[in-house]
């Protein structure tokens, strides 16, 4: 699809210029620019989730993270976006003064980041850019399916992202287990408890953001018995003692991989929101499905 046309906010390409992994893009949910990650260049993933709009068929072969292009790539995006040179790119020349803010450096992209073994070293480099830079203001989030959060390279990374305003923004899509196998397919298998459990652990002193994408399964929305499981995991997160600082409700935004898989209508997502706010006190925002078409 030919995005030229297109409002910069549905734009999510994870290429900019000639940088391996480094590519601004406008976020919805950022409220302006966020800086995206993409360490897992060769599209690996532990999920295969249905909703995914990652075609996994093509891989770049390139996947050992270069630490060093990863930090001069970090800099000259957050130079341009703090000079306002990026705001001159017919990409993002026509963002509404108001959104024209640097929100965060995100570490998302093509698959799971955590799992990569060196993960913690490309967080310190994102924090030493910010650092250098004297962007002390941009947050550093971690987009993450939850499944690492107790690995070694994780546990390093977290003082680093205590230290440095960095946020988890972790996924939880499902309540029950079979659901969650059939939404979120991990490969090799974990339970949703574990998934649960990791949460709560993190968030134990810093509040998590909870990421929860709802759709419709060949036409059938999740059930009600599905969605009162999903009220109940968040309660376990609260009742362990973790901190939720927001749910993020969102729906399929771009095409997905599997055809079985589309958007929830507005009202449709409107009623899960108004469902969590009755059944556990947490602050929740809802993002409409946009339909844009596939990626480039």
């Amino acid at each position: 699809m030919n995005l030229s046309n297109q409002p910069p906010i549905f734009d999510h390409r994870r290429q900019w210029r000639d940088c391996r992994y480094v590519y601004p893009v406008l976020s919805r949910r950022s409220q302006g620019l966020s800086i995206g990650v993409n360490l897992n260049l060769n599209k690996a993933c532990n999920f295969a989730c249905l909703y995914c709009q990652i075609d996994r068929r093509v891989s770049r072969k390139d996947h050992d993270v270069d630490l060093d292009v990863l930090a001069g790539e970090l800099r000259l995006a957050l130079e341009e976006a703090l000079d306002g040179r990026l705001w001159e790119e017919p990409r993002f020349a026509r963002v509404a003064a108001e959104l024209r803010r640097i929100n965060d450096i995100a570490f998302s992209g093509d698959g799971e980041p955590t799992c990569l073994e060196n993960f913690d070293q490309a967080v310190q480099v994102a924090a030493d850019v910010r650092l250098h830079l004297r962007a002390e203001q941009v947050k550093i989030v971690v987009l993450t399916n939850a499944t690492q959060l107790g690995s070694p390279q994780f546990d390093r990374a977290l003082p680093i992202l205590h230290a440095h305003n960095g946020e988890i923004w972790a996924k939880l899509d499902a309540g029950t287990q079979a659901y969650f196998l059939t939404v979120n397919r991990p490969r090799p298998v974990v339970s949703l408890d574990q998934i649960v459990w990791n949460i709560t652990r993190i968030s134990l002193d810093r509040p998590v953001v909870i990421q929860s994408l709802f759709f419709k399964i060949d036409g059938v929305p999740p059930p009600p018995e599905e969605l009162e499981a999903y009220c109940g995991r968040l309660k376990d997160i609260l009742a362990g003692g973790g901190k939720i600082k927001l749910v993020q409700a969102h729906t399929i935004a771009r095409s997905p991989a599997s055809a079985s898989a589309s958007a929830l209508a507005d009202a449709e997502l409107d009623a899960i929101a108004d469902q969590v706010r009755r059944r556990v006190n947490v602050p929740i925002e809802v993002y409409y499905g946009l339909d844009v078409g596939p990626q480039e």
